[in-house]
């Protein structure tokens, strides 16, 4: 039977217990007041849960009137895939389930990541009373280095999130005694401010110690469900806590927030236990190097891995940085079993025969620069690719990055190596819940109101329809952008405000807007290329001294370009302004100037470069 437990400590100079808050300060426990003697050998103390009203449950009319309503407010993931945030208001607090990043599009190029506006937090930063996260992808977690710059508030997650975030912060050069992180485990719960109270609840996903929440507050329970699936036979023997789940629905849910990533799938996620099958019958039957790429933050991918090389005699090495960090978080937590001499360092593998190797890496989506892609185009220090290897991608393309991969899968092919994928073998399976995972939940926890979240607008819109057929009437079901406030009361719901959350791209250690002058510029650059034309000019009357020095790049071929600098050049000479020589500058970079020259190249080669005039006054 599941187990409700408040977080609590046992203080050295009391015998009470006492239940951690979001501020630091403690509230002593009258349960634990008449037990002093076993506090003091118990470091956690069970507590009941508190009552909480049913979801159909009536108030008083001056219960009404002073009920505020909650807030919800997403700034990322709705409608796209990437960079989950939620804001909760309520009263004079504030508490946020996640703060991932995004990859950039095609359509950003230089773009490193994307993360999301903060103008709304940064207004109410005085408010805010922590973080909560559900688990350790990037899409939850990346974006925290950039926020952290910014606010400083404690951190809740499970143990190998908040090791990982831990690791990425002190990466990122963020004091660490500033924020508090804090791991909880299954059941446990941690009050933020005087509005919230969360709950992690156990669920099964493709990183270890995921969780969903349940955020108690004063107009009902919301849940989040995080990212999660259903697997009855998880590697670490964790099943999700549908029990949980199932006594959170009878208390009374007022919503639910689900994950939409799969909802366009009939049936069941398959168990990951699918995939270390699939890879002893690939280990026992590979007689030269086996190599998997697979997501660095797998950690029961990992584990499979490990498992299946000792089985069969061989030892394991990683490569790349994401891989190396992570197995070292997960391996100081104990999460990963193996024999004491089964790692070896990748420098080391020419001293053992081919049959006795296992390479784990990193590049199961052809980054350009990951370890993977530069086995694959003889550019790894360590490892190049031979006739006789066995290369196992485990993972599914993610949407539109499907090219890249097929690239590299190529390019491995040439290099005489033996490629495994998805469309060959089982060797990946979703760590997203398919539909009939979903119906569960919903039927479970019986919420008043749904909200849809962690998807693309398709899916979000495929997760209501599915939502009404179990019975929730369609005027309590909310497909938000990002940035819509959802205001909650205990019998009523609407969209009552908008705050800003327009996506904020990283550049480097830059931030600027998405619709950023740079970006345009960026694409300009990479449809059109550039004309540069550096102009002397006398710095008293403002006319030419020299012929114009005409210089292009990414704008016309080779052969070219000396006809169409020349037409340049003389277009210049005759249609240069007449103005003294303190005003050219101005003159030739106002926009009407710059126009004439990019309709020229325009005329001639059905392109609009960008147009940069250097003035040199003599």
């Amino acid at each position: 039977m599941s187990t409700v437990r408040h977080r609590t400590i046992a203080p050295k100079t009391a015998a009470r217990s006492t239940t951690r808050s979001s501020t630091g300060k403690s509230k002593k426990s009258k349960a634990d007041s008449t037990t002093a003697s076993k506090s003091k050998t118990k470091s956690k103390a069970k507590a009941k849960a508190p009552a909480e009203p049913k979801q159909g449950s009536r108030k008083t009319r001056s219960q009404k009137a002073k009920e505020l309503p909650l807030k919800v407010i997403p700034l990322g993931g709705l409608c796209e895939i990437g960079k989950n945030m939620t804001a909760f208001e309520y009263g004079n607090d504030i508490v946020i389930i996640d703060c991932g990043m995004a990859f950039p599009e095609e359509s950003m190029p230089g773009v490193d990541s994307v993360i999301q506006d903060y103008t709304y937090i940064r207004e109410n930063a005085d408010r805010l009373r922590g973080i909560i996260l559900t688990h350790g992808h990037e899409d939850h977690i990346g974006g925290l280095p950039f926020f952290c710059r910014e606010f400083k508030c404690p951190i809740y997650g499970g143990k190998l999130t908040i090791e990982l975030v831990r690791h990425k912060l002190s990466e990122n050069g963020i004091y660490l005694n500033d924020i508090r992180l804090e791991a909880f485990r299954n059941g446990e719960r941690v009050k933020l401010g005087n509005s919230f109270e969360a709950e992690f609840v156990r669920v099964n996903h493709s990183i270890a110690d995921s969780y969903a929440i349940a955020l108690r507050t004063p107009v009902g329970v919301v849940l989040h469900s995080g990212d999660f699936k259903v697997d009855y036979t998880p590697i670490n023997g964790k099943v999700i806590d549908l029990q949980r789940f199932g006594q959170i629905g009878k208390e009374g849910v007022l919503l639910f927030m689900c994950e939409s990533t799969n909802v366009e799938i009939e049936g069941n996620s398959p168990s990951e236990r699918h995939v270390g099958e699939a890879f002893q019958r690939l280990f026992k039957d590979a007689t030269g190097r086996i190599i998997v790429a697979t997501f660095s933050s797998h950690v029961h991918r990992m584990q499979q891995i490990f498992t299946a090389a000792e089985k069969y005699g061989r030892h394991v090495c990683l490569s790349g940085r994401s891989m190396i960090n992570v197995f070292k978080v997960a391996n100081s937590l104990g999460y990963i079993e193996m024999k004491s001499d089964t790692l070896i360092d990748i420098g080391d593998i020419e001293h053992y025969n081919d049959n006795e190797i296992v390479i784990l890496t990193t590049g199961s989506q052809a980054e350009p620069m990951s370890a993977l892609s530069r086995m694959a185009y003889a550019s790894h220090k360590a490892v190049g690719i031979r006739q006789g290897d066995t290369v196992i991608i485990s993972a599914d393309p993610i949407p539109g990055n499907e090219k890249p991969i097929y690239r590299v899968i190529n390019e491995l092919y040439r290099q005489g190596a033996t490629v495994i994928y998805h469309s060959l073998e089982d060797v990946h399976v979703s760590g997203h819940a398919y539909r009939n995972e979903i119906k569960l939940l919903h039927t479970l926890v019986n919420p008043k109101y749904v909200m849809p979240v962690h998807g693309e607008y398709r899916m979000l819109h495929l997760h209501k329809k599915l939502a009404i057929s179990l019975g929730t009437p369609e005027e309590n079901v909310f497909v938000l952008n990002n940035g819509d406030v959802l205001s909650l009361t205990s019998d009523s719901a609407s969209i009552t405000d908008s705050v800003p959350a327009s996506a904020v791209l990283i550049d480097g250690k830059g931030a600027a807007d998405i619709n950023s002058k740079i970006l345009t510029e960026r694409k300009h650059l990479g449809e059109d290329g550039v004309v540069s034309i550096a102009l002397v000019v006398d710095k008293k009357a403002g006319y030419l001294v020299e012929p114009p020095a005409v210089n292009s790049i990414g704008f016309v071929f080779e052969e070219e370009k000396y006809t169409i600098h020349e037409e340049i050049c003389a277009r210049i000479v005759s249609t240069f302004p007449d103005v003294p020589g303190k005003e050219v500058e101005a003159a030739v970079n106002h926009n009407s100037y710059k126009e004439q020259i990019r309709g020229l190249c325009f005329s001639k080669t059905r392109k609009r470069p960008l147009v940069v005039f250097n003035v040199i006054k003599i």
